[in-house]
């Protein structure tokens, strides 16, 4: 093979290395945009899945129906006997530190108020305290006034009353923080604030064991909720009944310890003057019990 056989060859070998480099590229580039189309497919189609299962599921291991004119159509007997609620991811709904009406028996009514009363002014702005959805929104001309019910992935439901206005219907969707109603004074209610209920199953439970409001923070990342308990509305009522037993007159504790650091029920009983064998009874718990920093006991 002469010098100028072996040039041409050379060149065509380089040729052909140019353009089959050129047309892969060319291939990459026409699959670019497909790639980029399926890749937000896949997207939405996983960011669908991920809401279709936040939208249906709330507490379905609680709950087996779904009321939307009443606030409360449950039987004592759907309560769970204990129950982990996950209070991470929450949202204060109002700013307000100003609570004006505790949960608890009113022997004048021979009742329980079952929420907080906070003082807002009409129009304030009420949010959502956790992400959910809105169950009920209706009127009671004699109790709540404009209120509203949203239940929660984490086993509450949540009730804002005495609303003057809400911002909110049937079926949808909210977030924490969400404005869901405006503060008033419908209903029974003699002055503008915001009545507000957390409830499991039905069953009230003392919002202050949650919530705490003057520091505008939860009480933990975790309470157990247990279904004979002096934090529940229906133990709060039995026990304010004639009785004679030492345990139902344990349930009529009606206050409350955050537990700090490195305390123990030892130290805890000496600071509130109590006998660590009632503390520890009044919260069903051993002596020997390890207490979590921020855990709430009642005395």
């Amino acid at each position: 093979m002469n010098i100028s056989t072996l040039r041409r060859a050379v060149l065509a070998i380089a040729m052909a290395s140019v353009s089959t480099a050129a047309f892969c590229q060319d291939l990459i580039a026409r699959q670019a945009p497909v790639d980029r189309r399926l890749r937000a497919v896949d997207s939405v189609a996983i960011q669908r899945a991920v809401d279709r299962d936040i939208n249906t599921d709330f507490s379905s291991d609680v709950y087996n129906s779904w009321v939307t004119n009443r606030a409360h159509p449950y039987k004592h007997d759907e309560v769970p006997e204990t129950y982990r609620i996950d209070l991470r991811g929450f949202c204060m709904p109002t700013p307000s530190r100003n609570v004006t009406s505790r949960f608890g028996y009113r022997a004048a009514f021979k009742r329980v108020h079952k929420g907080l009363d906070i003082k807002v002014c009409t129009g304030d702005t009420i949010v959502a305290a956790f992400d959910g959805k809105v169950r009920v929104v209706r009127y009671d001309a004699g109790g709540y006034g404009n209120y509203v019910v949203i239940r929660h992935n984490n086993g509450l439901e949540t009730i804002y009353g005495h609303l003057s206005k809400q911002l909110v219907e049937g079926d949808q969707i909210v977030k924490a923080g969400e404005p869901i109603g405006l503060g008033g004074n419908t209903g029974r209610s003699f002055g503008s604030h915001l009545h507000f209920e957390t409830r499991l199953a039905g069953e009230a439970i003392n919002p202050e064991l949650l919530f705490n409001f003057p520091a505008q923070d939860v009480t933990c990342d975790f309470y157990t909720f247990h279904k004979n308990d002096s934090g529940n509305a229906s133990m709060l009522l039995a026990a304010n009944k004639p009785h004679n037993s030492e345990d139902a007159i344990a349930m009529t504790a009606t206050h409350f310890y955050k537990v700090e650091r490195g305390e123990t029920l030892a130290s805890i009983a000496s600071k509130l003057g109590l006998s660590e064998d009632k503390l520890a009874k009044t919260n069903r718990m051993k002596s020997t019990s390890r207490l979590r920093t921020g855990q709430i006991l009642r005395y």
